[in-house]
């Protein structure tokens, strides 16, 4: 099966454990040097492969969380929700964009494998406190942004690691403070391997997006802005993770232009 086939079929696959021993395939593929052979056609995909439960439903529908027993397992289980929608979007990545270097295809080969492990680790400590992935509603919009984005690799990049992964950063640190109060231990640690692992996921994306904009001769602010502007209509709201972020290879200008947008438009 090509990498190509490969990865589309982990990607609508329902059955969580079968997805994941896709993934494993996916982990021990030799990508050759040749990706033009691989090729297949690619379609939309409006929904990815994903169990019935949980029921999706708008982001203003999605439980309430407070800092009750059970609001805490609620935030555990939205976590949840993300790594197991970043186990698509990485699949994704691999499967729509066919033409990119054989590396690009490694580096999200390597997302999806530490996103199975992220989602694992966080579904077997909900199932250690008497929960299961999908006793909650959840909402779409990680795969929603990955649709809007499905026309350019550019765009993927720019928008996907960089926005919504990277506002992981930003969070993290604070959640992670909100279990260690809970005194649930156990999520703090899981925490902070997710932590370490979307620092490099956001460094992978810095560097296509740094990447295609070198190839097209494009402004890397300046697209990012446009981007920001078509898709989100609004700019990015800190506070930002500024050590986190240049961690993962965001530019000081960057940054700059992150926490002080306007003055883009008075250069």
């Amino acid at each position: 099966m090509s990498l190509f086939k490969l990865a589309y079929e982990a990607l609508i696959c329902n059955d969580v454990e079968r997805k994941i021993l896709l993934i494993n395939d996916l982990k021990k593929y030799h990508i050759p040097l040749d990706i033009n052979e691989l090729k297949v056609k690619v379609i939309k995909i409006p929904s990815p492969g994903r169990p019935l439960k949980p029921s999706l439903v708008d982001f203003k529908g999605t439980p309430k969380r407070d800092r009750s027993d059970l609001g805490m397992i609620k935030n555990i289980h939205a976590i949840c929700h993300i790594e197991f929608n970043s186990i698509n979007l990485a699949l994704d990545a691999i499967y729509r964009f066919q033409e990119m270097p054989h590396q690009y295809y490694a580096d999200w080969i390597r997302v999806a494998k530490e996103e199975t492990i992220h989602f694992l680790l966080i579904k077997d400590f909900l199932e250690s406190v008497g929960h299961s992935y999908g006793d909650f509603d959840a909402h779409n919009g990680l795969w929603q942004m990955t649709v809007d984005t499905d026309y350019d690799v550019l765009s993927r990049m720019a928008l996907v690691p960089r926005v919504l992964e990277a506002r992981g950063l930003d969070v993290t640190p604070r959640i992670r403070k909100k279990f260690k109060d809970a005194n649930l231990h156990k999520m703090v640690e899981i925490l902070d391997i997710i932590f370490k692992d979307e620092i490099g996921h956001v460094k992978i994306g810095n560097y296509w997006y740094q990447y295609l904009c070198h190839k097209r001769d494009l402004d890397p602010i300046k697209t990012f802005d446009l981007l920001i502007k078509k898709h989100i209509g609004s700019n990015l709201r800190g506070p930002f993770n500024i050590e986190a972020r240049l961690l993962s290879n965001f530019s000081q200008n960057e940054l700059d232009y992150l926490e002080h947008p306007e003055l883009l438009e008075t250069n």
